[in-house]
């Protein structure tokens, strides 16, 4: 078996922190992207985060946005170029914090376009802050005797919150930690890719992803902090999956 580079990919090389889930990410989508054919026609936005310099790392078009309005911006490229393929790349604090009002109307509008959301329950670029993912208890750079509820709220989870919303086609929880969840997450993407392109709707992939810098562990910690504390509360799975029961009440019918 011979290894290639996608060619939705750059030669650019990361920038990202050792360890940090960035890449695998990147990867997947830029292997969608190859087996789909659709390169010339895919256009990607990226806001302020650990992302912000996606635009160097995938040879499709990418779109840098304000803090937060990626889904607004992709919004835009979307309904002036309905043939184009979009998706936004975001971390949690950006789609589920500053972002919060452009993602729940994004979703409840049915924007026929893909979110590829990053669950890491941290903010990553700013300097480690918590963000509406991160858990309780957990120790952050402004929740130094970790996330009291009290005063700060609770986790926000963001699949189950859209799935609520009828323009939500796929809504869907990985992981990237194993080489099966690996391939979960793949399948996940493509996924949301080929019901954008069948117009199914709003399409939103969440994956979870470690942080080593700012959670200061090891990578090996890390991973076990993601399994054994991070999963239990966010548990991977298709949360919403409009496809699939539209093809089960077509075999209910037969």
């Amino acid at each position: 078996m011979k290894f290639e580079k996608p060619k939705a990919l750059t030669d650019m090389p990361f920038h990202y922190c050792p360890g940090c889930s960035h890449g695998i990410v990147h990867r997947l989508i830029a292997e969608v992207i190859d087996e789909l054919g659709i390169e010339g026609r895919t256009v990607g936005v990226a806001p302020v985060g650990c992302a912000v310099f996606a635009y160097n790392y995938f040879s499709c078009d990418m779109v840098q946005s304000p803090h937060g309005r990626a889904q607004a911006v992709a919004t835009g490229i979307k309904r002036a170029n309905p043939e184009n393929m979009v998706f936004t790349y975001q971390g949690d604090g950006d789609l589920a914090a500053i972002g919060t009002a452009e993602t729940i109307h994004a979703a409840a509008r049915g924007e026929n376009m893909t979110v590829i959301f990053i669950n890491n329950a941290i903010y990553g670029m700013t300097g480690g802050q918590m963000a509406p993912t991160t858990l309780i208890g957990q120790v952050t750079q402004t929740s130094p005797y970790g996330r009291d509820p009290k005063t700060a709220g609770y986790p926000m989870k963001v699949c189950e919150l859209l799935s609520t919303l009828d323009g939500v086609a796929l809504a869907q929880r990985v992981s990237v930690d194993t080489v099966k969840n690996v391939k979960e997450a793949k399948k996940a993407i493509k996924k949301a890719f080929e019901y954008q392109m069948e117009g199914k709707g709003y399409t939103i992939v969440e994956i979870l992803c470690v942080c080593p810098t700012n959670w200061g562990l090891s990578m090996k910690d890390s991973l076990k902090w993601l399994r054994g504390t991070l999963m239990p509360n966010y548990p991977v799975g298709v949360v919403k999956d409009t496809g699939a029961k539209c093809k089960s009440k077509v075999k209910e019918v037969k």
